[in-house]
């Protein structure tokens, strides 16, 4: 997976197309990502005890990889990801302006 934790990406489908955030966590073996503040669902929690009551929380689910692109850092513009290896180092390249990530 070219995605890594800490980039920054837009969502390009599904409901919350056209908002940008950072990935949080990257679940590879299922090819998605978790973008902070994206894909959120409400769950109804029922109380465990007499003296909890029940909630509505909010909760953030994984987006696949392919309805995420990209920010390059250098030109902020959505890009796809390339890699170059230089000697014995392998770097991601943005494809757009061709600077390292």
């Amino acid at each position: 997976m070219k995605l890594k934790k800490g980039d920054s990406v837009k969502v390009i489908k599904g409901k919350d197309k056209g908002k940008t955030g950072k990935i949080e966590k990257v679940f590879p073996a299922r090819n998605k990502v978790l973008v902070e503040g994206m894909n959120q669902y409400k769950r109804h929690l029922k109380a465990k005890a007499q003296n909890q009551k029940s909630e509505i929380i909010k909760i953030t689910k994984p987006l696949f990889a392919s309805s995420v692109a990209l920010i390059c850092p250098k030109c902020n513009k959505l890009s796809r990801i390339g890699y170059i290896i230089a000697g014995r180092e392998k770097y991601r390249v943005c494809r757009k302006c061709k600077e390292k990530i």
